[in-house]
Order: structure tokens, then sequence, then C-alpha cells
């Protein structure tokens, strides 16, 4: 299947990819205005759904108007006078409208063409609708300022008046009213060439609307129900088309073969499990490394993604993956975002793949050149069946004797290029993809529908939650003495440092004044090391090594240690200035404590100054469960920046919002997947249009993944 072939419009095809400038009424000076808000075809309008509706239905006479509200009038003008204010250049238009219960005065700054219009109106006596704010006036008459306003024609269907009004976003240049005209031109003209993605069956199950009952509703619609439903079904449309779209990418892979089958039974699994690691596992865990075994065993390249909370166990399950592989004569590659967690990763998977006696080695950039040699002759004469690293994996001249399994750890962090990069030293290799941040149900079901998904919902045995506190700056002396209070009895301690801004170099500064001020203010009796970005590798290394050796009481850090360290005797972390950081990534630094069966404490010292600072760290102090944390960091900040930076591989929607629209979500996957069972590749015929519509959608989703 080539996700490249046709580039068709999903809801609207043929007439519908004309320029804009083609629509009756629309200038090329109009035409540029609705360009700047991306607005080029006639499609692209119709797509423009309205960002929320203003209930106009109801006319209040004008002898009930007050000041405060807003309200909807009709009436005839009676007169109407333009003059000039204090202020040099500004114009005041008062036009009188009236009707069978009194009077008000409509008010305009510098819009002098209305005298002509509104004298048009007084001559002809025909009446007009008006909508605006009424203000107190001191001249008796009530006034409406600034309304909108339309004639009230029998021979035209009124948009700003008399009905629920759709409000848009709007551009340089363009206005509510000239929106509106323009839709209603295009509807009027083109509605009943819009044609159907969904076949009946589909909108009879889902309680649908048609497509082109659907875009005049949205857009122009008799009450707010029919908005409400004329939404879902375009929503609808948009999530089953994406579903869709991640349904043939895994028909495809399912039909794809590769050579690394990877045999096992039970009892190895039991076998290896027992051998490799040094605690039982939980049953999340067996469950997780029963599914990857069989995956490898399919005769089909996997494509898994493995997430859970911060200390639930991925490495663990990782580490089996790589004993199957190693048993089979085949290499595997891991893959981390930072030195520091590339090693952490080399020092636990090394001793557990020790004991079935399985070599291992680490790539990074910090190496040796000796170093790097040996590695790379090992890798690829393949006498070295484990290579763990960071992006330095990637580079040319690392290659492998038989790469089998590829496992990606905190993969948000690089790019789809650097994945598939890695993925290309062997054919068709397996794949693992890791994340310690737990990603919500819609987030999976949007960014990640094209893998296999495995969640690990279950902490291991004997860890304490960690007890969360949220302190003033004013209180930092005493969360210090607290925590030498903490280290006397034996304990060790984190200190995360303010950020202070984007650059490492910076930070590195800020970090080592911190460590004086602590050295001299707050812990002069304690070991403190210090650890940041833009320290050489091996000095990382040592410092690291110190802390783990309860050589350092106190290790005082930038956001490096947000993953990869694991020192269980480590009792308490303090982050500064805790209200500059993001919900996942605070929650991922407190996962570096607790990491014992003994008490252990996150104090987040900050003096939040916006209700979304002071959310997320009301959060962090009501829940340790990291599901919880995720759902709560994207209703905080949205799809985009969950990771803590902008997601380029999240498809981007005309209509449907997956935070407000998870119901539809759902129910369009549960579609999705019937559909697909019934006919897997789309070639029936009443499922033609969402083939076309699916295979589009795989282009705009592989471009936005390359970029």
């Amino acid at each position: 299947m080539n996700a490249r072939e046709p580039d068709i419009k999903s809801a609207a095809a043929g007439s519908f990819a004309d320029p804009l400038r083609h629509l009756p009424g629309v200038s090329p000076q109009a035409a540029r205005s609705f360009e700047r808000l991306g607005i080029r075809t006639l499609d692209d309008l119709l797509g423009h759904i309205p960002l929320r509706y203003e209930d106009r239905s109801v006319v209040t006479p004008i002898a009930d108007l007050r000041p405060g509200q807003t309200a909807l009038v009709r009436g005839l003008i009676s007169s109407v006078d333009k003059r000039d204010t204090k202020r040099p250049g500004m114009t005041l238009v008062r036009a009188v409208i009236s009707d069978d219960t009194g009077s008000a005065e409509m008010v305009f700054f510098n819009q002098p063409y209305l005298v002509k219009q509104f004298a048009e109106r007084i001559r002809r006596r025909s009446p007009i609708y008006a909508y605006g704010n009424i203000a107190p006036s001191g001249f008796g008459l009530r006034t409406i300022e600034h309304p909108e306003w339309e004639d009230d024609d029998p021979r035209h269907q009124t948009l700003a008046g008399n009905r629920i009004v759709p409000i848009y976003g709007l551009g340089d240049g363009l206005n509510q009213a000239r929106i509106r005209r323009t839709v209603s031109t295009l509807l009027d003209t083109r509605g009943s060439a819009i044609t159907d993605q969904l076949p009946a069956h589909i909108r009879t199950r889902y309680g649908l609307l048609d497509a082109r009952t659907a875009y005049r509703e949205v857009h122009l619609p008799n009450s707010m129900a029919q908005a409400a439903a004329a939404r879902k079904r375009l929503v609808f449309e948009e999530f089953l088309v994406l579903q869709l779209a991640y349904g043939l990418i895994r028909g495809a892979r399912g039909n794809r073969t590769t050579d690394h089958v990877i045999p096992y039974g039970p009892s190895i699994l039991d076998d290896l499990t027992e051998l490799l690691l040094p605690f039982q596992p939980t049953s999340a865990q067996r469950h997780a490394i029963r599914t990857i075994a069989e995956d490898m065993a399919s005769g089909r390249p996997m494509n898994r993604l493995l997430h859970g909370d911060v200390g639930s166990g991925k490495t663990a399950v990782a580490a089996v993956a790589i004993a199957l592989a190693a048993r089979a004569g085949m290499q595997s590659a891991v893959m981390a975002p930072t030195e520091v967690l590339a090693q952490q990763h080399a020092a636990s998977l090394g001793e557990w793949l020790a004991r079935a006696e399985i070599r291992t080695g680490l790539a990074i950039g910090g190496a040796s050149a000796s170093d790097r040699t040996s590695l790379r002759s090992g890798a690829a004469a393949g006498t070295i069946p484990v290579i763990i690293g960071t992006h330095a994996l990637i580079e040319a001249e690392v290659q492998f004797a038989n790469l089998g399994l590829v496992i990606v750890d905190e993969q948000h962090r690089f790019g789809v290029l650097q994945r598939q990069a890695l993925q290309e030293k062997g054919h068709e290799v397996h794949m693992l993809v890791m994340s310690a941040t737990p990603i919500p149900r819609t987030l999976t079901l949007v960014l990640y529908g094209d893998l296999d998904v495995t969640a690990l919902h279950e902490m291991p045995p004997g860890r304490r939650p960690v007890i969360t506190h949220l302190r003033s700056q004013a209180q930092a002396r005493q969360v210090y003495e607290g925590v030498g209070e903490l280290i006397r009895r034996g304990r060790q301690a984190y200190v995360v440092c303010p950020l202070v801004d984007d650059s490492q170099a910076v930070e590195a500064v800020a970090a080592t004044r911190h460590v004086e001020r602590i050295r001299m203010e707050y812990l002069p009796a304690c070991r403190i090391g210090l650890l940041h970005g833009q320290m050489p590798a091996q000095e990382k290394r040592r410092t690291m090594a110190a802390f783990r050796a309860n050589e350092l009481d106190v290790l005082v850090s930038t956001t490096v240690i947000e993953v990869g360290l694991d020192v269980p005797n480590a009792a308490v972390i303090v982050i500064e200035n805790a209200d500059r950081f993001g919900l996942a990534q605070l929650h991922q630094l407190r996962g570096r404590v607790g990491r014992s069966d003994k008490a252990s404490y996150c104090v987040l010292i900050a003096d939040p100054k916006t209700d979304e600072a002071k959310a997320r760290l009301r959060a962090m102090v009501d829940t340790n469960d990291g599901f919880r944390i995720a759902e709560a960091d994207l209703r905080l900040r949205g799809p985009g920046e969950f990771f803590g930076t902008r997601q380029s591989g999240i498809p981007t929607f005309r209509f449907g919002d997956i935070l407000r629209d998870e119901s539809i979500l759902l129910e369009a996957r549960e579609c999705a997947n019937a559909v697909l069972q019934q006919d897997p590749d789309l070639t029936i015929d009443e499922h033609r249009n969402l083939r076309i519509s699916a295979l589009a959608m795989l282009a705009r989703l592989e471009a936005v993944r390359a970029g």
C-alpha cells in the first residue's frame, strides 16, 4: 500500500478545490484577506466552522432594554447624523431606531459612510435588525453601542439577527458579516455538490447527519441542538478517517514478514525472567513480556509502544525482550535521548544481561576513540549482542551484523527520521518504543494509532508513594533544615536548580551559584556535588558514580537528572522554582526518589502567580498516579505541548478537539475497527470514498511526522 497515492479532499471534492475568488461576490482584495486567514479554496472556507454561536433568535422590545444586557432589536431608522468628536480624526455617527414600544440611539465611531446607508433606509422605510450592548445614557434614549446590523429583507436570509448566529475566527481585513455572507453564498451556490464520505449504515448506526445538512447546520444552524449535531458529524468523520488510516498502516504491516522470528515457550519466558531479574515482576510486567514475545515470534515485525509510570519497570521488560533476541542470535540496539539515561540503562541492563552471559556495549558521544573503535568492530562482527547509546547509534560508522530488535526509550524526544535511521540498520527489525510519561488514552489514539500499545498500570510491590509538599520561597530555610535532618539519618538528597532560560550555559552558571548558596547558607556540613549539561561526560559519570556510592550527600542538578538516575538511598528531592516546570517534567523529577521501601519526599518551592501554575502544583500534591498526572497535564497544556515541547507528530484537526471530543473519538475508533474487520483494505464500493480520504490522511501524517 502506498501512503502517497491520491491527494484528495476529504469532505468536498471536485469544485470545492476551486480558488475562493471563483465564488460570486469575492473580490481579489477580499480573496487576499481570506488567504491571510489560511482560506484559499472553497473547501478551506467550508471547513472554517464557527468558534461559537450567539442566540439572537429573540427580538427584545426597545422599551424593555436594560443597561448591561446584550440584545437584538428590530425597528425603523427615524434619524441619522454625524458629528466630530473632541479627538482629532474621530467621527461619531448616531442613528435613532424605533419600534412600537420606544426608541434607542445607535452609536458608531469612524464609520461616516453609515450616514448615507441609514438615510436610504429612512427613505425606503425599510426595517433593520440591530444587535449590541446596551449602555446607560444621560439623554433619555437608550444607547446601543456599535451594534451589528442588517436589513430585515424577506428576499434574503438574515445572517446576523432573528436566528442562531455563527461567530467565526477573524483575520486582518475580515469581519463577521463578510465571512457569514461569503459562507452563505458558498452553501447556496455549491451546497448541492457536497458529497458524503460516510455510508448510510454508519450514519444510521451512530445517528449522524448527512454531509450536506451537516455543513449547512454547522454554519447556519436552525437551533443550538442542530449546530451541535452538525459539528459532531464533522468531528466523527475526521476522527474516523484518522483511525482508518492507522488501520491501513497496521494492515499493511501485518502483511509484511521478517526473518527475525524469535521462537519461545512459556517455560523459556519464565526461566529467562527468573534468571535476569533480581525481583519478582508484577503481573503487568509479565503480561507485557508475554505480549512482546508473541509479537517477536509471529513472523511479522513488531511495532509496539510500552508506556507506564516512573518506576513501573519498563527496563526490566526490555531486558527480557533483549535476552530473547540474543538467544536467537540477533542483536539489539537501545537508544536513549541523554547520556545520563544511556549510562543508567548500560548499568542496569548490563548487570541483568550478564547473568545470561549476554555482553553489552555503550555508544555515547563522550566515549574515547579506542572505546568507539572497539564498540564499532564488535557491533559489526556481531560479538557484542547489545549496543546501548544515544543518537550516536545512528552514525554511519555504527553497523550491525544481525540487528533484530530496536528499543527507543523516551521516544518522544527523538524525531521520526532518527528512529527510522536506527531501524534501517537492520531489515524488518522488531521495534519497541518506550515512554516513562504515561500517555492518556485519547492522545495514544491520535498519536500512536498505528502502533500496538501496552501500558504498565501496576507498580512493583514495596514502593511507597512519595509524600509531596508545596512550600513558598520564604520557607526555603525550613525546607533545607528538613533535608539536613534526613542526611544525618544516612539518606541522600537531590536539589533541582531553578529553570532560568533555554540556554544550558546559563543554567550551568545558575546551578554553580546555587551550589555555593546551599553550601554557605543551608547545608555547610554536607558533601555536595554538581551536575549540569555543560559538564564533560567523564566528569558527569564520576559525579553520578559518587552519588550512587553515597560519597555525596546532596546532588545539585539541572533537569539532566529528569530520567536515568536510580539511587534507592535518595530520600528527598527539592525542586526550586517549581512553577516554571511542566507537570510531566515535575512528575519525572519526583520519580528520582521513592525507589525503596522507606519514606521519601518531594518538596516544591514556588510562589506561583498564574492559575495554570497553581493547578499544576496542586495536581502534584494531590496524587502520585502518573496516569492521573498525565490526564491533568493534557488538560492544562493541550496535546501539542504534552511532552514539554511541541510534538510534531500530532495531527492537526479542522473540526475535532481530542479533549472536548473524547467520546466521539472512541466511537470513531469502534466504528473504524468494525469497518476494517469487514473490509480490511476498504475496497467495497460503499467504502471507496473513505479509502480515498484515509490514504490522503496517510500522506498528511507522513508529511507532518517527517517535518
